[in-house]
């Protein structure tokens, strides 16, 4: 789940603090995401989402295939 987002922050040449002030969160909040030790709320998604350019299907999606959906 959190590799797409990881991914696109480096894609978009973004440190963890850069993208952390822009959604209005801490460093240690965008680690934990990435490190899927926290899930977002709906609305922190959305602004990550924003953020990055992508819809929060798009880096927030669980893959069923491992055991991680429904």
């Amino acid at each position: 789940m959190s590799e797409a987002l990881k991914n696109r922050r480096r894609h978009l040449k973004l440190t963890q603090a850069e993208l952390a002030k822009e959604v209005g969160v801490s460093r240690q909040t965008i680690v934990a995401i990435e490190g899927e030790d926290y899930a977002p709320s709906v609305f922190l998604a959305l602004d990550i989402a924003k953020v990055l350019g992508q819809t929060v299907e798009e880096l927030f999606r669980r893959d069923v295939a491992q055991g991680q959906g429904s």
